[in-house]
């Protein structure tokens, strides 16, 4: 038989000789098209930034306010919240649209909706109008969301595949950035198309989805799934190997894609919705991913997200046009920071980025509630200038992990069968904790002002202990190898180790625990 490349457990193990070291990514037009074709899965991400910025910027337009009768409390909350409960509607759905049609099909079905939802609201002549447009663009980005960053990871050069699916999260900052300042720019104009413009602008990104998608390679672990294993292969050579079904990076990927989902099905017997609470292994994964879900919310983020000017208010800066600046700048830093964790989730990994932001964020938001607290109390402009300092620090740590790794690690523990599936759980409790701070929040924020400051404070102190203990390290693994980690270490050597006799790969791994990590052994088949 003739020589294969070595491969052991680990990305860059894994793949390491099966790459080519000379040929990069900008070099290959097909690896250019294949990332185009990604970030046309990525701008979903952007959709529903889009909605949380606008959302924020509209509460400081006067035009806005008059025209819905200057919706306070529960009427504002239910503005703020009935996107996440249109999604909540559509989380019965949405896994089986993209397990049964597809991962294409499902992007296409919930940008349509979001087209003709932002149609209805742009044209709202009545607060109940609006609040219905939003409830359905609620309802489509839930399909949109669902399959999106799946298709980004299934269909990602190996390499490539960590930080462009944390990049997917991250561009929440690019429609918050865009929506900040669209509203800057409105705010200028003396009728409804102040606020009637971003609205407008709002569906831009599902008209591009609904135009292209369909030129969109499917995932060929969906393909394979289906029973599709010539496309599937078909696909993996034409993006990741210049069209050569023979190539061992391209063999090796088919094998271990095709091994995995086999394993899932019928040794752990990842199927079905039972399977979640059925196994130790599922049971780490839905605790970390629902944590994960809550404390993406519920970590003082949900204040400055939704209701900033109401933090402004509280410490004496109450001039739309400034709250609308710094609500822009602060998302053009926002973005800075989540793309640059984006890029580094491979090299610094998964479980340092977490604690890092944890620890940052409880610092700099007890330095903030410090802050309103001075200014409460004495009214000293210096704490309110300290306030904002902190609120932007405080979002460079919140951006370490909380914003790229949520998407990407919760998408990556889980195997194939489970993956549509746990992410609808995991954007399932995100809607639910969402409902509950936009409901909550603002009637907090009244009625005890910054004192509110000092339960978050609190519970960011539970979520560092939570991740000590409980993140594991997934850096520099294949998707298959990490979604297998929580079955043990012998389902991980079994999925390598049949996809490298099946591709003709020598499989050679190193115990992590003695050698403190993956190594390249290279050898040959005799």
């Amino acid at each position: 038989m003739g020589g294969g490349a070595a491969v052991s457990t680990g990305t860059q193990a894994a793949y390491g000789n099966l790459l080519d070291p000379k040929r990069k990514w900008y070099n290959n037009r097909r690896l250019i098209a294949l990332n185009a074709w990604i970030v046309l899965c990525l701008i979903t991400s952007s959709t529903n930034g889009y909605d949380g910025s606008m959302m924020n910027g509209l509460q400081s337009l006067d035009q806005w306010n008059e025209y819905f009768d200057k919706p306070t409390g529960g009427k504002l909350g239910l503005l703020n919240a009935i996107q996440n409960i249109g999604s909540l509607a559509a989380y019965p759905f949405a896994p089986y649209i993209s397990d049964g049609l597809g991962r294409r099909p499902a992007i296409f079905i919930g940008a349509t909706i979001m087209c003709i939802a932002t149609a209805i609201q742009t044209a709202s002549q009545s607060v109940g109008m609006f609040i219905g447009a939003r409830f359905l663009i609620g309802f489509g980005l839930t399909f949109a969301a669902n399959a999106a960053p799946m298709l980004v990871t299934e269909i990602a050069y190996p390499t490539h595949r960590a930080p462009l699916t944390s990049t997917y999260n991250s561009l929440w900052y690019s429609g918050a950035i865009v929506a900040a300042w669209t509203t800057y720019g409105t705010f200028q104009i003396q009728s409804t198309w102040a606020w009637r413009v971003p609205s407008v602008l709002q569906g831009l990104p599902s008209i591009i989805q609904v135009a292209l998608i369909w030129f969109c390679p499917e995932s060929p672990r969906w393909l394979m799934s289906k029973g599709k294993e010539a496309q599937a292969l078909k696909t993996l050579a034409y993006y990741h190997a210049d069209g050569n079904e023979e190539d061992p990076l391209v063999r090796y990927e088919f094998e271990e894609i095709k091994a995995a989902i086999e394993f899932d099905r019928t040794v752990a017997a990842n199927v079905g919705w039972m399977s979640f609470v059925r196994t130790a292994g599922n049971r780490k994964r839905m605790r970390i991913i629902i944590a994960l879900a809550f404390f993406s919310q519920w970590s003082g983020n949900g204040l400055v997200s939704y209701y900033l000017n109401k933090v402004f208010n509280g410490i004496g800066i109450t001039n739309p046009t400034t709250q609308l600046l710094i609500n822009g700048l602060l998302q053009i830093w926002n973005l800075g920071w989540a793309l640059l964790a984006s890029s580094m989730v491979d090299r610094i990994g998964r479980r340092i980025l977490f604690l890092s932001s944890a620890i940052g964020m409880l610092v700099f938001f007890t330095l903030q509630t410090a802050c309103s607290a001075v200014f409460a109390n004495n009214g000293s402009g210096a704490a309110a200038h300290a306030v904002i300092a902190f609120i932007f620090l405080f979002y460079a740590s919140y951006d370490l992990a909380f914003t790229p790794l949520i998407v990407s690690y919760t998408l990556e523990i889980l195997p194939y069968q489970l993956r549509a599936k746990g992410f609808n759980l995991f954007n399932f409790s995100i809607s639910l904790s969402l409902i509950f701070n936009q409901y909550v929040n603002p009637v907090a924020l009244d009625k005890i002002h910054w004192k509110y400051y000092v339960v978050y404070c609190c519970w960011l102190c539970v979520e560092t202990v939570f991740l000590y203990f409980f993140v594991i390290e997934t850096k520099n693994r294949t998707l298959e190898e990490t979604a297998a980690l929580f079955d043990g270490d012998s389902a991980t050597e079994q999925i390598a180790a049949t996809a490298a006799e099946q591709a003709d790969v020598a499989h050679d791994v190193k115990d992590e625990k003695t050698s403190g990590s993956f190594q390249e052994q290279p050898e040959l088949k005799k």
